[in-house]
């Protein structure tokens, strides 16, 4: 076996007398002993070593297997940045094959406006020997996408503990990090929704001091009087002021006032037809279900949101352009495929898509709140697209936007569908005359409880009046036998709307109560109304429509 006279480096397995196994690297040589050849042979116990490097094989075959079927991307990279090895995973989430990245540097795969980050966060590694937990960063796939990251690096070392590389893992996040987006956006809304609702509560209290004595005093002057057709342009002045309070009440609290079975083709169908008539500039098309699923809607609110949305793609377009509008059914079982805060169940899907000219993300992600406009000065309030969101919310719906810039806009709304059979649309109701009932009128605003009261007692009623709740229940016990209605506001310091009614209930089960509010109905008027209060009744109110309720309330049988 000797070669030129010796052997080096040969591996041999030897057993000991206790019947161990034990490795030895042997090397062997002729040497000359006065003249008498012998064979000089070195073995070097080796076993220990073999012992590692079985260990090190089992532990990477280990990995392997760990690493081929791990969800999560796992890479390893030299302290240059240069990728070494990727998992198939990688290949999944970003769509590069293994052999198109290792010999890469990392920094290839991440945002141009990201590679600055990755080179900082590199040398750190490299030179400060820190390893990096939890960084958010961004890596762009294949066909060009996003895709977000939660991202882990550790070194490599060898037996000796010296660093000759690095281990990664990439946790993918993209749709957390979107749901978590949203969810502050809904926090954000829900939080802006709640001032803007105080403020039209309280600017709807004015108003209804303003329109109060308007009516009184339109009561008392002829139409030919100079100052007739000034007090009309003061009423018309409230009126439009409710109307923006009522836009920030849609926002707020949704101002739902009668929710109906409805075939959503019958509105879309409608408003495009009306909104086509007048702006012919604008090709309206319609892909609508002829199965669509019924939904449980506001009517006059839905066609407010379709209104708001054609004109908004219109003011997006004034040279004039195309609306697509389509309609489908859509099933989730799986709250994995839902948008976000959406449940489980059957919806109909809306969509609107414009051919206008697209909108960045930082407008995107802006368009819904009050006032926020992209127009100039006078061409709009902002609120436009504040109440569809407002109104689609107060439906249990969801509404989402798609826009790139110079590709269009996509407003996509999800609305809950309902087993209940589509019912007729109804005349509304005529005005009714006053009365000689006695009323208890309860209102903690001094300025509306009297110009209330006079409007009351113009109409031929008694009134009592009371500036509280602690007030109105001890009234309304002394005179019980008397009073024929309550008209109750909501918001009260002390007693609120809600404890007097519970209170007044407790005293008197038949009490027939008209809730009046700066508020809309949604929210706590309508759990109120849910625990037997008769009515409700938006401020500010003109006559007429105090007139006409009284006399639902009053000609009804308990």
């Amino acid at each position: 076996m000797l070669k030129d006279g010796e052997v080096a480096n040969l591996e041999a397995t030897f057993r000991m007398k206790n019947g161990e196994l034990r490795y030895g690297l042997m090397s062997a040589s002729i040497i000359d002993l006065n003249g008498v050849p012998h064979i000089l042979n070195i073995t070097r116990d080796i076993t220990e070593r073999r012992r590692m490097e079985e260990e090190l094989r089992a532990s990477e075959e280990r990995f392997r297997a760990l690493s081929e079927n791990a969800p999560d991307v796992i890479f390893t990279m030299n302290l240059d940045g240069v990728i070494t090895y990727v998992n198939p995973s990688w290949t999944r989430l970003l769509g590069y094959e293994a052999d198109a990245v290792q010999g890469r540097f990392f920094i290839d795969f991440g945002k141009e406006q990201d590679q600055k980050i990755y080179r900082k966060l590199f040398k750190s590694i490299r030179d400060g020997g820190k390893t990096v937990n939890n960084h958010i960063g961004i890596m762009l796939a294949k066909d060009g996408s996003e895709r977000v990251f939660n991202m882990n690096f550790a070194f490599n070392r060898d037996s000796q503990g010296t660093i000759f590389g690095v281990v990664g893992t990439m946790k993918d996040v993209t749709e957390f990090m979107e749901m978590e987006k949203k969810l502050i956006h809904a926090q954000k809304m829900e939080a802006i929704g709640t001032m803007a609702g105080g403020i039209a509560h309280d600017f709807n209290n004015v108003l209804m001091g303003i329109q109060g004595y308007v009516s009184l005093i339109l009561m008392h002057i002829s139409p030919a009087d100079p100052n007739y057709e000034r007090l009309k342009m003061v009423e018309e002045q409230v009126r439009s002021g409710a109307g923006l309070s009522k836009q920030l009440l849609g926002f707020a609290r949704g101002g739902i006032y009668e929710m109906k079975p409805t075939n959503i083709n019958d509105i879309i169908d409608k408003t495009a037809s009306i909104f086509s008539r007048t702006r012919k500039e604008i090709i309206i098309d319609l892909e609508l279900a002829p199965d669509i699923w019924t939904v449980e809607v506001d009517r006059v609110q839905m066609e407010q949101v379709f209104m708001n949305l054609y004109v908004n793609s219109w003011q997006a377009m004034p040279r004039g352009g195309e609306i697509f509008l389509k309609t489908e059914n859509r099933y989730f079982d799986d709250v994995q495929g839902l948008p976000a805060v959406m449940t489980t169940g059957k919806y109909v899907r809306i969509e609107i898509v414009d051919s206008g000219p697209g909108m960045d993300e930082r407008t995107r992600e802006r368009i819904f709140d009050p006032f926020f406009t992209t127009k100039d000065i006078g061409r709009g309030t902002g609120l436009g697209l504040t109440i569809v969101y407002g109104i689609i919310k107060a439906h249990k719906g969801v509404i989402e936007v798609a826009s790139v810039p110079g590709q269009g806009t996509t407003f996509t709304i999800f609305l809950p569908a309902s087993e209940k059979k589509v019912v007729g649309e109804t005349a509304p109701k005529e005005a009714i005359a006053g009365g000689r009932e006695t009323i208890l009128l309860v209102d903690d605003e001094k300025i509306i409880l009297d110009v209330s009261r006079e409007l009351l007692e113009s109409l031929g009623y008694r009134v009592y009046s009371a500036g509280g709740g602690k007030e109105a229940i001890s009234l309304y016990r002394e005179k019980s036998n008397e009073i024929d209605v309550v008209i109750l506001d909501m918001i009260m310091p002390g007693l609120s709307g809600g404890e007097t009614f519970d209170l007044l209930y407790g005293t008197n089960p038949d009490v027939k109560v008209l809730l009046a509010s700066g508020y809309s109905l949604s929210g706590e008027a309508e759990q109120i109304l849910a625990r037997g209060c008769t009515g409700f009744l938006q401020k500010p109110f003109q006559i007429e429509k105090l007139s006409r309720k009284l006399r639902e309330i009053l000609d009804s049988v308990a």
